[in-house]
């Protein structure tokens, strides 16, 4: 009964504004069944979650403190199964981290599951990794070592497998209202005038033609992905559940994918329209009704200024997190020039931000590197053309430019346009692949300074620091997906390769690279838990270091000031800078003046004010 008291308290505060804008949406009529199934789906919520969402409840900025660090993995790349991520916790504790991104794990169909973003059963566990059980239980583990999981909840389409797929294809017009379905090409045709393509080499036109249905079919993505239509009710009501139901498993942060795409309208780009922003900020309000302790982490791939509205505003809140994409991308842009003023303009970018809005930041995760850069700004400054520029990134970072190191893979390729996507590991893209195969001791040591210097970088800026599994152990590329037909066309397999645990085993030999970069990466992420100046509400700000491959980042809190050094050059620069007072070299225990730095080819120094006596 107290429980109930407790969800009726959180739903009143809601009430008004959720109904308002599910009757912007929906008839008035469907909002009292949304209701009664949000009470079911409180009451079904174990009480240790129930004690874990007050505890969160009462410190809603939980998520913000510095300590907190991620890894992204494959659970059958790094362990096989639930279970066996499970008995691999230790691990990932000695990594340092304690949010742990799982990457999709529901029932997919083999060979048309897009890495697991083509669902067919939204409770349901793919069956080679475990069962919901199994789920339940790790969170439950995990949550008892202090670690948050996070799982992905695909809203924008299902599996052409998927029940109600199924039944849309066997003609059930009640399926089919779920899905954009059309009995001839006339209105796909118009959608087709305004509507981008995703994958115009790949997966060509946003329709499929169905035969045994004799229909077309709405898929954005790839044909076998199919669009749910959330101008139905039904879609809303149903997805909305199979997210409450993943949450009452355990899951503490819900990503929710390709969130820019779920509403359609004909006429538009259907993108960023208004009633997304609708729908996710009522899932926002949903959870603090029924799952206060949850965490929803948009996927929002594009340009900042249409990134940054998926936060709402500080009153109307809709995502708590976003991935930091414009700054990974500019990041590997900087890494192929050599030219951080592109960096520095980003960086100056976020940093105007609300300090409430949380970015998750990253060099590399399961999918592509797409160069969704500042074109009109390079073109004014550096006279760098689009089209021309994306060449030259893609061959620098695929090891075709003269001098470099790299070893990518292009993804989705479209000669007519010039466009491409790159894919690889950190530690292939840096170089150290290639170093390690030609034996030279030189490229090696500048391929770990670049390793280490770039995670370097990523720890230094606000929000929360995630790491793709395997790059803490400097994991190369897997050139084994070419020789297996159902990952051959797919070149993001590159870097989702099986976990090493044979090459983990290195990080405790001295001498190995394994070694350098898991100890360098545990340093930067212990030093960053122990000082403040590293929260979010730290004040941030770039400096111009009249070198045009250093970056010098400064952060401030209280009475703690934090001057980071970043050199992108292969050669030895010096940061021309005039910082007042001492510093302590926190990576190094130097004491030195921020004043005319020294860095070595690819070097940083995270250089710490010396707090002056009264």
């Amino acid at each position: 009964m107290k429980d109930m008291v407790e969800f009726q308290k959180r739903k009143e505060r809601h009430y008004e504004e959720l109904k308002w804008l599910y009757c912007e949406l929906y008839p008035e009529d469907g909002f009292s069944y949304l209701c009664s199934r949000l009470e079911e789906r409180y009451k079904e919520r174990k009480d240790a979650l129930k004690k874990l969402d007050r505890v969160r409840e009462a410190d809603p900025d939980w998520y913000k403190r510095n300590d907190m660090a991620g890894m992204m993995m494959y659970t059958d790349a790094f362990a096989g199964d639930l279970k066996g991520v499970k008995k691999k916790l230790p691990y990932i504790q000695e990594c340092g981290v304690n949010y742990l991104h799982l990457m999709p794990l529901l029932d997919s169909p083999e060979g048309k599951s897009d890495g697991g973003y083509a669902v067919s059963d939204f409770a349901k566990v793919r069956p080679d990794l475990g069962t919901m059980e199994d789920l339940a239980k790790l969170t439950d583990t995990c949550h008892k070592k202090g670690l948050s999981v996070c799982l992905d909840f695909v809203m924008n389409h299902t599996s052409e497998e998927h029940e109600w797929a199924k039944r849309a294809r066997a003609g059930e017009q009640e399926y089919q209202d779920r899905y954009f379905f059309f009995d001839s090409f006339e209105i796909p045709g118009q959608y087709e005038k305004t509507c981008p393509q995703v994958f115009p080499t790949t997966a060509p036109g946003n329709f499929t033609w169905l035969e045994d249905a004799k229909k077309y079919v709405m898929t954005t993505f790839y044909p076998y992905q199919w669009d749910l239509n959330y101008r139905n009710p039904v879609v809303f009501h149903d997805m909305t559940d199979c997210l409450l139901n993943l949450t009452n498993q355990g899951v503490d942060i819900i990503r929710i994918d390709a969130v820019p795409y779920i509403w359609k309208e004909l006429g538009t780009t259907c993108r960023n329209l208004p009633q997304v922003h609708n729908i996710v900020r009522m899932l926002r309000m949903i959870c603090e009704i029924v799952c206060p302790s949850v965490l929803l982490l948009g996927e929002v791939v594009m340009e900042p200024v249409k990134v940054v509205p998926y936060f709402g505003t500080v009153e109307k809140p809709e995502c708590h997190m976003l991935y930091n994409v414009t700054t990974m991308a500019t990041t590997w842009h900087t890494v192929a020039t050599g030219d951080v003023a592109l960096l520095k303009r980003q960086m100056d970018i976020v940093n105007t931000l609300p300090k409430e809005y949380v970015f998750l930041n990253y060099l590399r995760c399961h999918d592509d590197i797409g160069w969704g850069l500042d074109y009109d700004w390079l073109k004014e400054a550096k006279e760098m053309e689009e089209v021309p520029h994306k060449k030259y990134l893609n061959d620098y970072l695929t090891g075709k430019w003269p001098g470099s190191m790299a070893k990518g893979e292009l993804y989705n390729d479209d000669p007519t346009s010039g466009d491409a996507r790159l894919c690889g590991t950190t530690a292939s893209l840096c170089g150290l692949e290639k170093a390690v195969e030609d034996g030279d001791e030189k490229d090696r040591e500048n391929a770990l300074c670049f390793i280490e210097m770039l995670h370097g970088y990523m720890l230094v800026q606000s929000g929360i620091p995630v790491i793709y599994s395997g790059d803490e152990i400097g994991q190369f590329n897997d050139n084994e997906y070419h020789k297996d037909p159902k990952k051959a066309e797919d070149s993001r397999y590159l870097h989702r390769g099986s976990f090493s645990w044979e090459k983990a085993g290195l990080r405790k030999v001295e001498g190995s690279y394994q070694k350098e970069i898991f100890d360098c990466i545990r340093k930067m992420e212990d030093l960053r838990a122990a000082h403040r100046v590293f929260l979010n509400q730290a004040a941030v700000w770039t400096v111009d270091t009249h070198d045009s491959a250093v970056l010098c980042v400064n952060r401030a809190f209280e009475d703690e000031k934090l001057t980071a050094l970043f050199n992108f050059s292969g050669e030895e620069r010096t940061a021309w800078i005039q910082e007042e007072g001492m510093y302590a070299e926190l990576l190094t225990g130097e004491r030195m003046e921020a004043r005319n730095v020294v860095l070595p080819a690819y070097g940083m120094r995270w250089l710490m004010r010396e707090v002056e006596s009264e």
